[in-house]
């Protein structure tokens, strides 16, 4: 496992937030807006929440529960959202799966080019938060960080999304702390997992655990990222169950899953 200590020392420090960002519970969810979501976020006793937005879409969080704006993709680098993020928020998420075509679909190039508009808003930074491949050299976000040394830019912590398909609780804990621990020990940079379910995309078609395989996979998993000194938050997809099968909670009521999560952390 190669760790490249010339890339994070080449990569300006943290900001003063970084101390604020530790006093907030680990534990978060992305989420859209849907009728109980406030009382759906206030029973899994989350710290923070996302909506892949610059604003909260009008979600009305419970006190004391974070909200963390996302600048998308290149679209979304407007003086009107970035003037958002900042009113919004403390902390800004990069570019969303731009390894992706279907999801922001840039080059590390282009999200270099356009960095600077997200680091002017003198919050604290995360990278672009790739679909996969985090840990390795020379794939998208390895490019990223290389270039954003080269050039001074500033990146304060890694997002990473990671699904997986192998439904055993045990395996799939051990499948994804590995992938957390090579991603840090590439760039010695706090880490958030910013989206993290089991499903199987491996035939084009999603194809997901059974409620209780998802459910032990919650709790394993949970405990896991909450030992993790180098995990600074993670965030279950997501928050409601009505796309997909990982949701936890169907309006304010908690499915299997939900109540593992809720339990964790």
């Amino acid at each position: 496992m190669t760790v490249l200590l010339a890339v994070s020392s080449c990569l300006m420090v943290g900001t003063p937030a970084d101390a604020a960002a530790g006093a907030v519970k680990k534990k978060g969810v992305s989420a859209w807006n849907f009728t109980g979501v406030t009382q759906a976020m206030a029973d899994a006793r989350v710290g923070w929440f996302y909506t892949w937005s610059s604003d909260r879409q009008q979600i009305r969080p419970p006190a004391g529960v974070e909200f963390v704006p996302m600048i998308w993709g290149a679209a979304s680098v407007t003086d009107t959202q970035l003037d958002t993020a900042r009113r919004e928020g403390r902390t800004l998420l990069g570019f969303n799966e731009p390894d992706l075509s279907a999801q922001a679909g840039m080059s590390p190039g282009r999200a270099l080019d356009l960095w600077p508009r997200l680091q002017s808003t003198g919050m604290r930074l995360g990278a672009p938060a790739v679909a996969g491949g985090g840990d390795r050299a020379g794939g998208w976000l390895d490019q990223f960080m290389k270039g954003a040394a080269a050039r001074h830019y500033r990146v304060d912590f890694i997002p990473l999304h990671w699904y997986g398909s192998d439904f055993r609780a045990d395996a799939a804990t051990a499948q994804l702390r590995s992938y957390l621990q090579a991603t840090y020990d590439r760039y010695r940079k706090p880490i958030w997992l910013t989206e993290y379910a089991l499903i199987d995309f491996s035939s084009g078609t999603p194809r997901y655990p059974t409620p209780q395989q998802q459910a032990a996979f919650v709790t394993k998993s949970a405990a896991m990222l909450q030992g993790l000194p180098f995990v600074e938050r993670y965030a279950w997809f997501t928050l409601s169950a009505d796309r997909g099968g990982t949701g936890l909670y169907k309006g304010a009521t908690p499915n299997r899953m939900g109540a593992a999560y809720r339990a964790a952390g």
